[in-house]
C-alpha cells in the first residue's frame, strides 16, 4: 500500500457531509469516501507504522460513525477521518486527521483516567521530569505547534499556589498539534513527508507520556 496523497475529492466529501450529515448522503458518497479518504489514510498509516509503531504502540484508523450514547448531537458521522498509533489512551499518540479544513497532525496525551493523571502530576512535580516536559513543549511552540488540553480552572489539590510548574499541573490532558489548510501537497506523496516530519517532532513528547503517564490500569466498563 503506497500512499500517493489524498484523493482530489477528499475535502469536497467532508464539505458535503458538513452540509448534509445523513445516512442518505453517506450512502450516495461512500465510494468517494473509501477511495479518496479511507484508502489513503490506511496507506499513509501502513507506510509510517514501521518507523513509529515498534516499541510504542499499534496503528488504527478510527471508524466514521460517531458515538451517540452521551451526545445531544445525533449526527451519525464524524466530519473528519483520523488515524493513530498508540499503546493505549493517554500514554502518547501519533495522530493524523483529514477533514474539511485540511490536514491536522498531533501528538501527546489525549485522555487520562485517575491513575494516569496521578502519574502525570507526580512526574510534573519533580524538577527533572517536569522541566524536561516544559522544555519539550517550549521547543514545539517555537516550531509553530499549538499546545492544548483539558485544563483545570483552579490548582489541583495538594499542590502549593507558588508551584513553579502549576500551569502544567493544571492539565488533565496535554497535546501538541499543527495543521495545514487544503493545498496541493494534500493530494501528493509529499504529504507523507509532512506527516513523517511532524510525528518525528513529537516523538520525545510521546515518549515522555509513555514513560510517565502510560496506559491505565483501570478496567474498561
Amino acid at each position: 500500500m503506497r500512499f500517493e496523497g489524498f484523493g482530489d475529492g477528499a475535502v469536497e466529501f467532508f464539505e458535503g457531509l458538513l452540509a448534509d450529515n445523513s445516512k442518505a448522503y453517506w450512502a450516495d458518497h461512500q465510494q468517494l469516501y473509501e477511495e479518496h479518504v479511507r484508502g489513503p489514510v490506511e496507506a499513509l498509516l501502513a507506510e509510517l507504522e514501521p518507523e513509529f509503531a515498534p516499541g510504542f504502540g499499534k496503528g488504527k484508523v478510527f471508524r466514521p460513525h460517531r458515538d451517540l450514547r452521551f451526545s445531544r448531537d445525533k449526527s451519525p458521522y464524524k466530519t473528519h477521518c483520523g488515524a493513530v498509533i498508540e499503546q493505549g489512551r493517554g500514554g502518547g499518540a501519533y495522530y493524523v486527521e483529514i477533514g474539511p479544513e485540511g490536514l491536522l497532525v498531533a501528538g501527546g496525551c489525549y485522555h487520562t483516567e485517575s491513575d494516569q493523571l496521578a502519574r502525570f502530576r507526580s512526574a510534573v512535580d519533580t524538577d527533572v521530569h517536569g522541566e524536561q516536559l516544559r522544555g519539550l513543549l517550549d521547543a514545539l511552540r517555537d516550531q509553530g505547534w499549538r499546545i492544548d488540553g483539558d485544563v483545570l480552572q483552579t490548582r489541583p489539590r495538594g499542590f502549593p499556589a507558588d508551584h513553579p510548574r502549576l500551569d502544567l499541573l493544571r492539565h488533565k490532558t496535554l497535546h501538541a498539534a499543527r495543521s495545514w489548510e487544503p493545498d496541493d501537497v494534500l493530494h501528493e506523496r509529499a504529504c507523507l513527508q509532512r506527516v513523517r516530519e511532524s510525528w518525528e517532532a513529537v516523538r520525545e513528547l510521546n515518549q515522555w507520556c509513555a514513560d510517565h503517564v502510560g496506559t491505565t490500569e483501570k478496567k474498561r466498563r
